[in-house]
């Protein structure tokens, strides 16, 4: 699947696989609960040998207690991540293995400022730059709709309507904090900077990318997404990859009544 997505992009002029080697940024997106995904990110991060890794999964907070080189229980520890809700540790420890120079950044949304992005306003809760990085502008209708329509499906049809605007303003915030750490980064390294998150963030016609765009430094940015089983993930990618899909349960199913 690679070769025939390269020789794709190759033909209609599009960045290439070896266009990673030149950007400044490269958003490798996944499904996270995918451990074929995670060892191409690893892959990827090997090839590249960034010289920063950020990460959605973990906030400023926990990426301070980095230890280059621990081993994976060690470093799950100093994570505290049995307690944060994403899937096993051992499959992002390939990562972080796979670069060990570099330097780890978080770009994780603390619940409190999730809370407050509920209460008060994205914008508030991001702070300075909100402005910067679009926060202070409402989506245009049709986005709007659009991305409170994909919220829905993604919970199952679950939530109550009037929570789908906050839900939204959620996402763009987690957006604009993955943009912002890939800057910070970027400024504190030179880069190149490799960001691992979710294939709804890494797609550029609405996630972290856009956000780059209206960032204050101009960054060369390569998005790529990972699909499953032949099916490229939603939105558009710079590349994408494929993988067998992972085995799960339904993700609806605790909202399933018999009759």
């Amino acid at each position: 699947m690679r070769y025939v997505v390269t020789l794709i992009l190759v033909l209609m002029g599009l960045p290439g696989w070896a266009d990673l080697y030149n950007a400044d940024v490269i958003i490798i997106g996944e499904a996270h609960d995918n451990p074929a995904h995670h060892r191409t990110q690893a892959d990827i991060v090997a090839e590249v040998k960034p010289a920063a890794l950020v990460f959605e999964m973990l906030t400023e907070a926990q990426a301070a207690r980095h230890v280059a080189g621990a081993d994976l229980q060690t470093l799950a520890d100093a994570f505290d991540w049995e307690a944060s809700g994403w899937p096993d540790f051992e499959m992002y420890y390939p990562i972080f293995r796979a670069a060990p120079q570099a330097r780890v950044f978080g770009a994780g949304v603390p619940r409190a400022a999730a809370r407050q992005a509920m209460t008060d306003g994205v914008a508030a809760a991001f702070g300075i730059g909100a402005g910067t990085y679009g926060l202070t502008t409402a989506l245009d209708p049709d986005a709007q709709a659009t991305r409170e329509a994909l919220q829905m499906a993604a919970h199952c049809d679950a939530l109550p309507a009037d929570m789908l605007p906050a839900m939204v303003d959620i996402q763009r915030l987690r957006d604009a904090q993955l943009a912002k750490m890939a800057v910070r980064a970027f400024d504190l390294t030179g880069g190149p900077v490799v960001v691992i998150t979710g294939n709804g963030h890494a797609r550029t016609d609405w996630g972290v990318p856009v956000y780059l765009a209206r960032a204050p430094v101009t960054l060369s940015v390569l998005s790529i997404g990972q699909g499953e089983d032949r099916v490229p993930p939603a939105g558009t990618f710079d590349l994408i990859k494929d993988a067998p899909g992972a085995v799960r349960s339904d993700p609806c199913a605790a909202f399933q009544t018999s009759d």
